[in-house]
């Protein structure tokens, strides 16, 4: 944990200024984090500022709020400064209003005068239950109701990422970048997920940077959020790898690779990582600003379903296909969704909001979790990461249903059910007339992803 800011100080009151042009008026609170305990008061996890407040305040320390008042344009924090017990646990360390001055904020308030400034203000949906319980208690009532101008004001403005915060991403993604490598370099049989995923953290804390999330690392790519990481790795098998580091500033690098254990793919595999490539491709290739991210999701999934009919898994018309939902058979979830502070940046906030904006969400499965629907804008930051989950209760339910019969030819897939699941992913900037890849370059050709393999 660092409380030196990740910006200047100019950033921060430029920042906070554009939030209280768009509110307009009234007073805006800012809840910061304090520690999570894990199973008893003094042993907590890792400290983690909330994003929203690091944009706009720029202090990574527990036990810290702010006020923004927007009619009179000024910002307070309230926390208080450390006593001689904190000292004796964790050292010296600078005053509280020496790092409050290094953000703009030049007022400084004890917490114990938060509660007397917080009638009427805007706030935002709270995500720890330690805030709810806060935000019911000075508040007076049970029925919380986040301000749904602030959300809209902070989502139009983050989703936006300046030339400093793609930097950031870049940073991320090429130290993500070589977590995936020495991994992918080091995948052998005969040895344990665990081994990589320890090998993989290694090279995560020579970085001095942290997991932005729990490590995928698995044989059994089809479970989407696979965390458990004991089997042993056989010849002929796939390990599918979702790893990505944040850094102290808190921006995020979200990739994924999935590579034969041993030198080769078979040729079945070969066949489905093409097909999950090409599909990568032309997501990448109609990324632009201007687009819907939902439209370039159907068609990434139409070619998904282009490919698995010349395999024959599917038959019929693509396009009738993807309308009719059979896709979801094998892509069951989104094809990508916002990157920046948090791996799916500001989702706390709601999805409906950030990743959609004058359009529902559908509730239709598959198209349900899409997380990014909305038109794509220059300096936006997202990820790209189809994929070819095969899921055996899945198939066996869909038989059971007679669905999707007419593109489906679930007699030569359930020759296939124990195949496992395949994604590539990667981040990427809208540029003024298309897209870019944040970081470097990463394996990503059937035979680059072969020469590294061991």
């Amino acid at each position: 944990m660092s409380a030196i800011p990740a910006f200047r100080k100019q950033t921060y009151i430029d920042r906070r200024n554009e939030l209280c042009r768009s509110v307009g008026s009234g007073k805006i609170l800012l809840i910061g984090n304090g520690h999570s305990p894990i199973n008893f008061k003094d042993n907590y996890s890792a400290f983690r500022q909330d994003s929203t407040f690091l944009y706009y305040i720029g202090i990574n320390l527990p036990k810290v709020y702010a006020i923004i008042d927007i009619d009179s344009n000024n910002a307070t924090l309230y926390g208080d400064e450390l006593t001689m017990d904190d000292i004796i646990w964790m050292g010296n360390q600078e005053p509280l209003s020496a790092i409050a001055e290094k953000v703009g904020v030049t007022q400084l308030r004890p917490l114990s005068q938060l509660p007397t400034q917080m009638k009427g203000v805007h706030y935002l949906p709270p995500y720890r239950s330690e805030h709810v319980l806060f935000l019911r208690e000075k508040m007076g009532s049970t029925q919380l109701k986040p301000s749904t101008l602030l959300i809209k004001s902070i989502v139009n403005q983050r989703n936006v990422k300046s030339k400093a915060e793609i930097q950031h991403l870049d940073n991320a993604v090429n130290i993500s970048n070589l977590v995936q490598s020495t991994v992918i370099k080091n995948t052998k049989p005969g040895i344990h997920e665990y081994e990589l995923v320890g090998l993989a953290t290694k090279v995560v804390k020579e970085q001095n940077t942290n997991w932005a999330y729990s490590p995928i690392l698995t044989t059994q790519g089809q479970i989407l959020h696979n965390h458990d990481h004991s089997r042993k790795l056989a010849e002929g098998g796939l390990v599918l790898f979702d790893g990505g580091v944040e850094l102290a500033s808190a921006y995020c690098g979200d990739l994924t690779r999935t590579f034969p254990v041993g030198k080769k793919f078979t040729s079945l595999q070969k066949d489905i990582y093409q097909i999950v490539l090409n599909a990568y491709h032309l997501a990448v290739a109609l990324s632009r600003p201007g687009v819907k991210f939902k439209d370039i999701h159907l068609k990434a999934s139409q070619k998904l379903v282009e490919g698995l009919i010349a395999i024959g898994w599917m038959t019929g018309d693509p396009a009738e296909a993807v309308a009719s939902g059979a896709h979801t058979l094998f892509f069951q979830c989104g094809l990508g969704h916002m990157i920046g502070m948090d791996v799916h940046d500001m989702e706390n906030l709601g999805e409906e909001y950030v990743g959609y904006d004058n359009e529902a969400k559908s509730t239709e499965f598959g198209l349900k979790s899409l997380r990014l629907g909305r038109e794509m804008k220059k300096d936006f930051c997202f990820t790209i990461e189809p994929g070819i989950y095969i899921i055996p209760q899945l198939i066996d339910k869909f038989i059971s249903e007679n669905k999707y019969s007419d593109y489906v030819d679930y007699e030569e897939l359930n020759k296939h059910r124990d195949f496992g699941g395949i994604r590539i992913e990667d981040d990427f900037v809208i540029t003024a007339d298309g897209t870019r890849k944040l970081g470097g370059p990463l394996a990503l050709e059937v035979s680059a992803i072969e020469e590294m393999s061991c």
